[in-house]
């Protein structure tokens, strides 16, 4: 490994490339931020209201605001948003709450004017929901007679289905009980449904742009999810074709050429390990069990589609119902991908800065007790908070119940905190060359890129209970797709290049344009492109605009990068020179180069097909979306975070213990049952869901009746022998965790007076070839 040498003298390095490419940086980052600003404002002025007061038209009061907001924390408390969706967003077991209110309530409504003779029941039902009698002076809405009258049936609808004593449905027997809570629960739901049929003033559209799809109240695909359909298509292949011409035509990132290089590598056993560094074999041994645990999570959810009234003849919702156990299955998700990137920043920070203070492992071990407590503390209260055991304090402690942040906001803050935490080891230890670097060099932006981390996650606190969905879901949005698809992608490229450029199979300047490039290109589409996720919860149309044009843009960024992986394996095979014959971190590097065939399929080829608004407005919710998350996130974080932890282990653990064939099973098993579970089972059911919404109705496509139809249930049944593939590549990832502790090679002497060094990872400036040993 080499790492580039500071000026004798002690002067600050220069910035390695022009400032053409800093203030490209800031311009779009800039604009980027000022859009999502104007957003924001235009979410909070524009979101559907609440209304004060819910009366029929004789001013009855059927429920108020507070009912609407009380219901919502009814639904979020209960983890029901792990169990079905609202507005589209949430599981996939259970029914998406506003598109089953408002059938069911149209059916009821048609079903009174048949009864009263009328020979236009559903033109007339149609003309009643479309009407928005919502009086913004008093904060009123009016529900004509018919309305009323469905709100009261479905009360008892809802009563009967969440009271259930049996499991039937996969959740807890019993699960809500209250008649209070229940009445609630209604009105929220009726609230969203709302929200779905009512015109925005002055609009032909509704508050959801016209979704769910639902013909009986007149909801179809308005002018502009057509419209914002074609032109985010033809930003996709504009932007990639400009894209691909630019590398095709200039060489301004100095890739050209690059098979011409011979390199050789120094064996990693040779490699001086720091205390810290190596108190992250603790972290990659916790977060690879993490990791076992949450594919038996997944197991045991996917079991539910396949056969809901058990798990081989376990009645396993009794104490694992379907929505603890995808609550954990997705927080775990994010635990254990998180905890690889923080052992693998505590140990890149040494070799970039070439020290380590003393001291740095005891706050790294510190740091570890911090996340367990984060972690396992967080699963506990959402159980408990699911199971109704928390009383007043469920928001804090229990299960907050917002998709992807259903932990507790005390664990939320907590986590918030260990991440700043961590990014102040990371400067402890990187201080000294941060002193000597212009800021705009990779160092810098090793710690501006990390810094990003707890901060775009903390942003996630702005999203309460008791807010309006639209509101609350914007910032949910931060979290999911600014700190996850952006932010940490954008840490994601600065660790991969740096591992390149120590290696010697990137130079650093060619390293640090392509880190500005990503950072040009996801700060251009990947910003602005987060409002792909708010076309139908209730935000302005504006959101759809943006959201589809922009997100358009997200699609190959990384793959760039993760493609050189490919050429660093045949650089590895023909090297010379080296103490090891052979290329040392081959299954660390194949699993980054299959983080770029996953980036592409499944951030990309598939994160787009569900972008497109018209495909979104008939497919949300459903197996499509499940098939991009799963490929995305797992064939992207998932296949990252396994590679840094084999790169980092590698340098741990002493030769004769290191197991090359353990990583090769992992690398076959996992991506192998990854691609199984996608193509046997999550893109062909998803395909079938948005056929049958197409053609039958949204309702039909989200029901437990189609959902566990024979079709279906083949169908998940064919993911069976991909899911204990893919179980069984977890294990070895533990085994070779647990070889790096047991068999570990000792630090560095700590009897330094200052700084643990690391002069042999230093290498000539004048090298041609940037990697001699």
């Amino acid at each position: 490994m080499n790492a580039p040498e500071l000026p004798v003298d002690g002067s600050q390095r220069p910035l390695l490339i022009g400032k053409g490419w800093i203030q490209a940086v800031l311009l779009v980052f800039l604009f980027g931020f000022f859009v999502l600003g104007l957003l924001a404002y235009r979410t909070y002025q524009a979101e559907p209201p609440i209304p004060a007061h819910v009366v029929d038209e004789t001013g009855r009061e059927l429920f108020t605001g507070d009912d609407i907001r009380v219901g919502q924390q009814v639904f979020l408390k209960n983890g029901l948003m792990q169990y079905g969706s609202i507005f589209g967003h949430g599981g996939y077991l259970g029914p998406d709450y506003t598109a089953d209110y408002l059938r069911r309530a149209a059916l009821s409504v048609i079903a009174a004017h048949e009864r009263a003779g009328d020979n236009a029941p559903v033109q007339r039902t149609t003309e009643e929901f479309k009407t928005n009698r919502y009086d913004p002076a008093s904060g009123t809405l009016v529900f004509t007679a018919n309305q009323a009258a469905a709100f009261e049936a479905l009360v008892a609808h809802y009563r009967e289905f969440f009271s259930d004593p049996t499991t039937a449905s996969g959740l807890r027997p019993s699960a809500i009980t209250d008649a209070a809570e229940l009445r609630r629960l209604t009105a929220y739901f009726s609230w969203t449904a709302w929200a779905a049929s009512a015109l925005r003033p002055g609009k032909a559209y509704t508050y959801t742009n016209n979704w769910p799809p639902e013909p009986r109240v007149g909801n179809q695909p308005s002018a502009d999810v057509m419209v914002w359909s074609v032109v985010s298509l033809i930003t996709l292949l504009g932007g990639i074709g400009v894209l691909l011409a630019v590398f095709g035509r200039w060489n301004f990132l100095g890739w050209h050429g690059r098979d011409r290089r011979r390199l050789s590598f120094i064996e990693p056993e040779s490699v001086p390990i720091t205390p810290a560094q190596r108190a992250t074999a603790w972290f990659f041994a916790v977060a690879f069990l993490l990791f076992l645990l949450q594919a038996l999570l997944g197991g045991s959810v996917q079991h539910y589609r396949a056969e809901i009234s058990g798990f081989f003849g376990i009645d396993l919702a009794q104490f694992l119902p379907y929505n603890v156990a995808r609550t954990w299955h997705v927080q775990l998700a994010i635990f254990w991908v998180a905890a690889c990137f923080l052992a693998a920043g505590i140990f890149l920070a040494p070799m970039i800065a070439g020290r380590e203070p003393r001291g740095q492992h005891w706050l790294a071990y510190a740091l570890l007790g911090a996340v367990a407590l984060v972690v396992f503390g967080s699963l506990a209260g959402e159980y408990a908070g699911i199971f109704g055991w928390m009383g007043d304090s469920w928001e804090w402690f229990g299960d907050q119940g917002f998709e992807y942040l259903d932990l507790g906001r005390f664990w939320q803050t907590l986590l918030s905190i260990g991440l700043l935490f961590w990014v102040y080891l990371l400067a402890r230890v990187m201080r000294q060359r941060l002193a000597r670097e212009h800021k705009g060099n990779m160092p810098w932006l090793f710690l501006f890129a990390a810094l990003a981390i707890p901060a775009f996650y903390a942003v996630g606190l702005l999203a309460r209970s008791t807010d309006t969905f639209a509101s609350a879901d914007f910032w949910r949005w931060w979290v999911v797709h600014l700190w996850v698809e952006d932010f940490l992608e954008l840490f994601t490229t600065v660790m991969v290049a740096y591992i390149f450029v120590l290696l010697g199979v990137v130079h650093e300047k060619i390293a640090l344009r392509l880190i500005y490039l990503d950072f040009i290109l996801y700060s251009a589409g990947g910003v602005i492109g987060t409002m792909h996720h708010m076309y139908f919860s209730g935000a302005p149309v504006e959101h759809m605009a943006l959201g589809a044009t922009f997100s358009a843009l997200e699609v190959v960024p990384l793959t760039f990068l993760t493609l050189e992986a490919w050429s660093f394996l045949q650089l590895g095979d023909v090297q010379t020179g080296g103490l090891s014959g052979s290329f040392p971190h081959r299954w660390a590097v194949m699993f980054l180069a299959a983080v770029g065939f996953w980036n592409f399929l499944g951030a990309g080829v598939f994160g787009f097909l569900i972008n497109l608004p018209i495909v979104s407005y008939y497919e949300i919710g459903t197996a499509l979306t499940s098939n991009h998350g799963h490929t995305a996130f797992m064939g992207v974080y998932g296949m990252l975070a396994i590679g840094l932890g084999l790169f980092c282990l590698h340098y741990l653990t002493f030769r004769l213990r290191w197991r090359d064939g353990a990583a090769r099973f992992s690398f076959w098993a996992l991506n192998i049952g990854l691609a199984w579970m996608a193509f046997a089972t999550l893109l062909p059911i998803g395909m079938l869901q948005l056929y049958h919404s197409v053609s039958e109705g949204y309702f039909e496509a989200r029901s437990l009746d189609f959902l566990t139809s024979e079709t279906n249930a083949f169908f998940e049944w064919m993911r069976l022998p991909g899911d204990i593939l893919f179980i069984l590549g977890a294990p070895p990832l533990l085994y070779m965790a647990w070889q790096g502790l047991r068999y570990g090679r000792p630090p560095t002497s700590r009897e330094e007076p200052e700084d643990v060094l690391f002069t042999e990872l230093r290498e000539p400036a004048e090298d041609p070839v940037g990697s001699r040993r």
